[in-house]
């Protein structure tokens, strides 16, 4: 099987992927507090496996090619807890932006921006409508967890979908780095009065301290499996390839900003 991995490639053999017209895949991950018992790097380690699976399934008829995770995203609601690193709205718009700049230097026109962390849905899914008007190729945005979200529910015993440092992240973890997980601190990581805060029609800034107080966990990381994490991760790989696959996804985006485009609908 090739290699999918940018880092592990020369730039002669990453431009040979840009000449068969891959879709380059940015994981956008985090780097932040995972309650007791998982690292910080639960999402970019989650993220970046489910890209590499994903972008080998599609090897044959849609290729990809992955970049390293993208760690830094907006993270400042995990601050109470520690060990957090975050950006700013700004400052994310600006590395995604010169990361799309980058990747048509080199050759190609596809940029998938692949997330694993729910800071990022809504700040992504503004960067790729704007970067894809600016800069004429198509950014597509998807939360790896939504996408597969009728497949996790139906693995999970808990919890209907994926939390935080929850049944579902705990499972992943022991399917990828099983050495990683402090076993000893699962039982103690529920957040007894962790709650849903706000209204899907009203939105405000809650910290997670607010959310998840005492250990910034939400969910029952009890009940994870290293099984459960392998189905989940499969399902994640296989909704990302059923995107990758769309040929509607990754048509050329209407150049909505060109002098006198008003008044002229697409034929």
């Amino acid at each position: 099987m090739a290699e999918v991995r940018w880092e592990r490639l020369t730039a002669a053999e990453i431009g040979d992927w840009a000449a068969r017209d891959a879709t380059v895949i940015l994981p956008v991950a985090a780097l932040e507090q995972h309650g007791p018992h998982l690292p910080v790097w639960t999402d970019s380690l989650i993220g970046h496996a489910t890209a590499i699976r994903a972008a080998e399934l599609v090897a044959a008829d849609a290729p990809a090619i992955v970049l390293p995770p993208m760690w830094q995203g907006i993270s400042e609601h995990h601050l109470p807890f520690g060990g957090t690193i975050s950006l700013d709205f700004r400052a994310m718009q600006a590395v995604i932006a010169c990361v799309v700049r980058s990747i048509q230097a080199c050759g190609f026109r596809k940029l998938l921006l692949s997330n694993s962390h729910g800071g990022n849905v809504e700040p992504l899914m503004v960067i790729a409508r704007e970067l894809g008007a600016e800069t004429g190729i198509p950014v597509v945005t998807v939360t790896i967890h939504n996408a597969a979200a009728a497949a996790i529910a139906g693995i999970l015993e808990t919890q209907s979908g994926t939390l935080h440092a929850c049944e579902a992240e705990t499972s992943l973890y022991l399917a990828l780095n099983p050495e990683g997980v402090r076993k000893d601190r699962i039982a103690g990581a529920i957040s007894e009065n962790a709650r849903s805060v706000g209204s899907s029609a009203f939105q405000r800034f809650w910290s997670f301290a607010e959310r998840a107080p005492g250990t910034g966990v939400r969910g029952d990381p009890r009940a994870a499996t290293a099984e459960k994490g392998e189905r989940i991760l499969a399902a994640m790989a296989e909704a990302l390839a059923k995107g990758l696959r769309d040929p509607l996804l990754w048509s050329v985006p209407d150049d909505v900003w060109t002098p006198g485009r008003a008044g002229r609908p697409p034929q």
